[in-house]
């Protein structure tokens, strides 16, 4: 029998190597030619269930190629013959040693990644979904807010010098189905009352990317700003308040011009301004939201507890934002959800990107009554899950159901991870 305690990296560490089930591959997938700043990962292992091997999924976006050279040539050493159950002791592990040298980049995207992956397997090996692993349901269902990506957010034309782009230079899209940010800018009221029509109580706009593009975060001149809060009032004029306004600045403005934009809104009565001031201070953030005179959110760009302290303690938000898939998976997130619960401040979950982080925050949801809204994309479910995964998820009436199949509730498909792709890498026991 082989003595996999030979792996660990310290007598302390020995617990991990005692029992399976083990980890016995970790394989990657960046598909490039779909969606290039994705990274995908599959954790294989020796256990089966009803006859089918018990393999763990997860994900993370941006940098992708740094993500899955951390997994496999780093995070790898220690996964693979371990404990595929020891989801608390993995994570620990990686963020102390991660400390060494950052932490809050590639790091916490790969540790997010692997954390996802975990949790699936547990939830595979028990018959059970997630959110029943965290404590289990507090609500029936989960509400979503539609955000205003169209299909092609995320991607670039073929052709284009580069096919990634760069984070908030977003394509503004076309007139078309589900070109949501197109609508928002050019058709905002039809947008409003489609979305209302379809049982969506929220929806998010980005109405001043444009400004930021042309003019830089530092100033906002007045007729640009009037000009992108047009389509806003044309929402109210038509539907009124009938659905809610959530705006998101994508963290390109600085102190003046974040409360130049929030005093001009407050006649829309946003449901939340997220991430119009730069994420760089808790202490501007506070004050932004002093003097803003909406409520804001803070922020998916934050990717560590102590990141969300400064901000909780500084009374700088009214809601905390997380990404599942940054901030260090499903246990960091239901931390940090569980973390605002004691300050009083509601918790939202991002989702502009794959979907295993929309699951993923749909299970924290389904089991965190401090969590409140979900965010979605539906022309990403309508367009770019089914090329990932075998059961995209479904929003009815503004709400996804809970997840009853086993772990996070869906699997990648499994011809996507061939040896043939440039993207694909595997590390193996």
């Amino acid at each position: 029998m082989t003595d996999y305690t030979k792996r660990a990296s310290s007598l302390h560490q020995q617990h991990v190597y005692r029992n399976g089930p083990r980890i016995t591959a970790v394989e990657t997938l960046i598909p490039d030619d779909r969606f290039p700043g994705y990274v995908m990962l599959r954790l294989h292992t020796d256990a089966t269930v009803d006859g089918e091997p018990v393999i763990g999924h997860g994900e993370t976006y941006y940098i992708p190629h740094a993500v899955a050279s951390m997994i496999h040539d780093w995070m790898a050493r220690r996964l693979l013959g371990s404990d595929a159950t020891a989801i608390e002791s993995h994570w620990r592990f990686f963020y102390d040693r991660c400390t060494a040298f950052g932490v809050r980049g590639t790091e916490m995207r790969a540790i997010s990644a692997m954390d996802v992956a975990l949790w699936d397997i547990l939830g595979q090996l028990t018959k059970l979904p997630i959110y029943k692993l965290l404590g289990g349901a507090v609500r029936d269902a989960i509400p979503v807010y539609n955000s205003s990506g169209g299909p092609s957010y995320g991607l670039l034309p073929k052709d284009a010098i580069d096919r990634q782009g760069w984070p908030g230079h977003g394509d503004l899209g076309k007139d078309g189905p589900l070109e949501d940010n197109w609508k928002s800018v050019n058709k905002p009221a039809e947008l409003a009352e489609e979305l209302l029509s379809l049982g969506y109580k929220c929806m998010k706009v980005w109405p001043f990317d444009r400004i930021y593009q042309e003019h830089g975060g530092h100033r906002v001149p007045w007729n640009d700003l009037i000009a992108a809060i047009k389509p806003l009032e044309k929402i109210r004029e038509k539907v009124g308040m009938a659905i809610e306004i959530s705006i998101d600045g994508h963290g390109f403005f600085s102190l003046p011009a974040a409360i130049r934009i929030a005093q001009a809104l407050r006649d829309i009565k946003p449901m939340w301004l997220e991430d119009v001031i730069k994420p760089d201070s808790a202490d501007t953030i506070a004050e932004f939201r002093d003097k803003a005179g909406v409520p804001i959110a803070v922020s998916e760009m934050l990717v560590s507890r102590d990141d969300y302290r400064q901000i909780l303690v500084g009374r700088g938000a009214d809601y905390i934002m997380a990404d599942p898939t940054w901030v260090g998976g499903i246990s960091e997130t239901k931390r940090t959800a569980e973390f605002a619960q004691v300050f009083n401040v509601p918790t939202l979950m991002h989702d502009c990107t794959g979907p295993l982080t929309l699951l993923s925050g749909v299970h924290v949801t389904a089991a965190v009554p401090n969590v409140c809204y979900q965010e979605s994309v539906r022309a990403h479910i309508s367009t770019l899950y089914p090329h990932f995964i075998d059961e995209p998820p479904k929003i009815e009436n503004g709400h996804i159901a809970l997840p009853t199949r086993p772990g996070i509730g869906v699997k990648f498909l499994p011809e996507l991870f061939t040896p043939e792709h440039a993207g694909y890498r595997i590390s193996r026991l």
